[in-house]
């Protein structure tokens, strides 16, 4: 007979939520999440290979820091000039630093220094005193693959959407061939203790998928008994989800985990004006993402559709305040009184 132990969740506590994607929504959804009195772990992607972070890769023969240092921005409760200091990119014309935010040159620094990420990221995140756990979804660098329709294979997350094609599936693989591709520390225990698990806003293959595709971490996924939000994107993507449907988006993720483990949806309900479609600074948007109910209900129990949407002069974005308002509202009302550890 196996051994276990039953733990009362005390009512006191505050609920666990974990986040997992990557890029710019993601970070507007954790500021948003810190007011809140939530325990937040943000597991994070490191399979971009594209911009300063894929040069910093390439010379250090790390793990990309771009997305770690959003969210840890994000979440930090330093006051906006000090986060701005980080969040500096160096102007064109140094052929060195050209590019580089010095925010992404610390963690390389700290993680040379120490020996890892990980314990990078816990010296910037005490440093910055943030509102939460940042976590790299592995320390392994990963190459991210995609197959398209027509059968041919494309490595690189920085070129897969430039193909203007329809991606079938995504894969991992590590970017040094004598890697094994393992989940960061504290990942999978973080995703088992997790009360609710949302994953997004963000890229749905290059964001999200990379994340899940680490082995270990799509088991832990699949095994948790946290309740599973996907807030889906408001907009398709060039070269990633064009034509998609809300429950299409729904669809891959399952069909890359091979069940369906999505509790609820989050989907914007509110019309993009017109003035707002494929504006020149969103060059990766297209259209709004069409809501198809019947298809999401055969994917998932239950769907929040609400008006989640902000503009601004920059383009579209989620409502992170609203969102992060929901995720509370879910976590306290889905907190579990009664966890048993197998």
């Amino acid at each position: 007979m196996a051994e276990f132990a039953v733990n009362k969740l005390s009512k006191n506590r505050m609920p666990k939520v974990v986040v997992i994607g990557g890029g710019t929504g993601v970070s507007v959804l954790l500021n948003k999440l810190k007011t809140f009195d939530l325990d937040i772990t943000a597991i994070i992607a490191v399979a971009d290979d594209g911009g300063s972070s894929g040069k910093l890769r390439q010379i250090t023969q790390s793990i990309p820091p771009g997305d770690i240092r959003n969210v840890i921005c994000s979440l930090s409760t330093w006051p906006d000039k000090y986060i701005d200091i980080l969040q500096y990119r160096f102007k064109e014309g140094n052929d060195i630093l050209s590019g580089h935010p010095i925010g992404n040159l610390l963690i390389s620094g700290l993680a040379e220094m120490e020996g890892n990420y990980t314990a990078a990221i816990e010296i910037l995140s005490e440093m910055m005193d943030i509102q939460g756990r940042v976590l790299p979804s592995s320390e392994v660098p990963l190459t991210l693959c995609a197959n398209f329709s027509d059968g041919t294979e494309i490595e690189g997350e920085s070129i897969i959407t430039s193909q203007g094609k329809n991606i079938e599936r995504v894969h991992i693989k590590a970017t040094n061939q004598n890697d094994v591709v393992t989940p960061g520390p504290g990942v999978c225990e973080a995703i088992a203790d997790a009360d609710v698990i949302v994953f997004g806003p963000g890229s749905l293959f290059t964001s999200i998928l990379p994340n899940l595709l680490i082995e270990e971490v799509g088991q832990a996924v699949l095994k948790s008994e946290a309740r599973k939000i996907y807030i889906c994107n408001i907009m398709t993507q060039k070269g990633e989800t064009e034509s998609f449907t809300d429950a299409d988006h729904v669809r891959a993720l399952h069909e890359h985990l091979g069940q369906k483990f999505i509790d609820t949806v989050f989907v914007n309900n509110e019309k993009i004006p017109e003035e707002y479609v494929n504006l020149p600074s969103q060059d990766e948007n297209l259209l709004q993402v069409k809501h198809d109910f019947k298809g999401l209900l055969e994917q998932v129990p239950s769907v929040i559709s609400d008006r989640f949407l902000k503009l601004n002069e920059k383009g579209i974005y989620h409502d992170g305040e609203k969102i992060g308002k929901e995720i509370n509202n879910y976590a306290f009302s889905h907190q579990r009184g009664i966890r048993m550890n197998f």
